[in-house]
């Protein structure tokens, strides 16, 4: 932690239920500045939904979510559940928010330039031209700038996953989420994507990096967390976490994840 800076992102005690499913059961973490935080876990663990929490997409039933020290403001909804208390501060701080998916969701009817120039125009109001400069930058940077006047139809997964990760930066966000995101790759094509989050690693950035990439998680992560069944069974070091872990469920999944890559 930087000067007594608070984390970009605090959770405390989660809570996310779907019909008579309790997905997460009291999630608590955090991360600081420039941290790199892998979630594990196997399929249904909560992973996903863990992330989708942080930025609102799902709205936990319980606990708190604070983005650099401000808590976003929840109420009860009439019928049950909980809902944004005040949209403008969730709007807000949703932009120190970016958010990587499985399946890349580009804008289809927008070139690859525009997919990534688009928020920041529109949702930050920053001059166009400002915004088209660094959009190029981005995607000099992900490899992508001679695909930048095709559409996503005309690009390749990989490369629209790359682009993903362009249009997720040109918010400028404190805190990167990555949800999974080489699992709807071919195989060739994973390697793009972690070559540019293994840049965005060695930029500093501060990330939450959902993934079945083992080696990869143990190489880039400062601190990895595993998930069982929506709450944190294993939390520490991936030297510690890999090498030595002191649950059995995490030792048995990190075992069954190496044997199958």
């Amino acid at each position: 932690m930087k000067n007594g800076a608070r984390p970009a992102v605090e959770v405390e005690g989660l809570t996310k239920r779907f019909g008579p499913l309790e997905v997460l059961r009291g999630v608590t973490l955090s991360a600081h500045d420039g941290e790199v935080i892998a979630v594990l876990g196997s399929s249904g663990s909560g992973k996903s939904t863990l992330l989708r929490c942080i930025n609102m997409l799902e709205v936990p039933d319980g606990g708190t979510v604070a983005i650099a020290g401000e808590p976003i403001l929840l109420k009860d909804r009439r019928g049950g559940g909980r809902e944004a208390a005040d949209q403008a501060q969730l709007d807000r701080l949703r932009q120190k928010l970016g958010m990587v998916f499985q399946s890349f969701n580009l804008w289809s009817h927008l070139t690859v330039l525009e997919n990534v120039t688009e928020a920041p125009v529109h949702v930050q109001g920053r001059p166009k031209a400002e915004v088209t400069q660094e959009a190029l930058s981005l995607l000099e940077k992900v490899g992508l700038a001679d695909k930048r006047n095709h559409y996503p139809s005309q690009i390749s997964g990989g490369q629209a996953q790359r682009a993903a990760i362009a249009r997720a930066l040109a918010m400028r966000p404190q805190l990167m989420l990555f949800d999974e995101p080489t699992s709807s790759l071919d195989p060739e094509l994973v390697g793009d994507v972690l070559r540019v989050i293994r840049t965005l690693v060695e930029e500093g950035r501060t990330m939450m990096l959902v993934t079945h990439e083992m080696a990869f998680a143990r190489e880039v992560a400062s601190r990895v967390i595993f998930l069982h069944q929506g709450r944190v069974e294993e939390e520490g070091p991936p030297a510690e976490v890999f090498g030595n872990p002191r649950s059995e469920r995490c030792r048995q999944f990190i075992s069954s994840q190496l044997r199958s890559s």
